[in-house]
């Protein structure tokens, strides 16, 4: 379908562009147009996402599992979710029915902070046309459309994995991206500050990150803060858009363990500000004694 090319667009589809979407497509298979859709129905504790899949999706939704198929295996050394290798991603988008010409429409129950992942690691390989549905779950069923049950199987693609469109930090990268530029730690303000850890061995920050929940991105509602709003969040942090053609990146986002500093990311696209994942996050950094941290409100 024909949409405005704004960074939000290009981003982000709403629920009434995505329904009109799937009404204009010749049909469900992917091969004739429509968008492939995945469900990401993930959040940190969650046990039972296929479940919760399988008693209801968006039509012909495939069901994506964020830990085996958007994750390498979690180490002390790499973190908790790190990322999958090009031939590990490949094997699952191609089961997922991807294409190289797919378009793709990624979704959850929990504002995008899980779908966002999706979102990221299909741009990183190379999939161009990539988008979070705003509001996810919750926002299709509140316009009235329809759900379905039971497991979606498309026919296999042929989607050629190709790392590197996206940048990435490594934990070298994002010390001296702390010092240099800026570094967002977007997990909530009570585990930036110390307070709390529920997961991870230490509690704490990155040294000279600043603080930025990524749920503060979201409307009550679960979609994103319009672009107004995401701009005068981020211009509070000292950053703005980049101008067409800069390829300077000063900015950096970590959080647990990689997955909702995707969700801030993609805040940050939105606001036409470009910026790189430190992957291994804080279940990486908090591993390596080496490490400092630091605590409390200040960076």
């Amino acid at each position: 379908m024909t949409r405005d090319d704004t960074p939000r667009s290009r981003v982000l589809v709403t629920v009434a562009e995505l329904a009109a979407d799937l009404r204009l497509s010749s049909g469900p298979d992917p091969a004739d147009g429509a968008p492939v859709l995945l469900d990401v129905r993930w959040a940190l504790g969650m046990t039972d996402g296929r479940e919760r899949y399988l008693e209801g999706h968006l039509p012909d939704a495939v069901y994506v599992d964020l830990e085996s198929e958007l994750a390498a295996e979690a180490s002390p050394a790499e973190g908790r979710h790190p990322l999958p290798s090009a031939s590990s991603f490949q094997r699952s988008a191609r089961a997922w029915g991807l294409r190289g010409s797919s378009r793709v429409v990624v979704y959850d129950t929990v504002g995008g902070t899980s779908a966002a992942r999706a979102w990221w690691l299909l741009r990183y390989f190379g999939v161009g046309d990539v988008r979070i549905l705003d509001g996810g779950l919750p926002a299709w069923v509140r316009a009235g459309y329809a759900l379905e049950s039971g497991e979606v199987v498309h026919a296999p693609g042929d989607l050629v994995a190709r790392p590197g469109h996206l940048p990435v930090l490594d934990a070298d990268d994002a010390a001296d991206l702390a010092e240099t530029g800026t570094l967002l730690d977007a997990r909530a303000a009570e585990r930036y500050r110390g307070e709390s850890e529920p997961v991870d061995p230490r509690a704490g920050h990155v040294p000279g990150a600043l603080s930025a929940p990524t749920s503060e991105n979201l409307s009550e509602d679960g979609t994103f803060l319009d672009d107004a709003a995401l701009q005068r969040r981020f211009a509070d942090l000292g950053l703005s858009s980049t101008r067409a053609g800069d390829d300077v990146l000063a900015v950096g986002v970590y959080c647990g363990s990689g997955v909702t500093a995707s969700h801030e990311i993609a805040a940050l696209a939105c606001a036409g500000i470009p910026a790189a994942l430190y992957a291994g996050s804080w279940s990486q950094w908090s591993n390596d004694p080496a490490r400092p941290a630091a605590t409390g409100e200040r960076p």
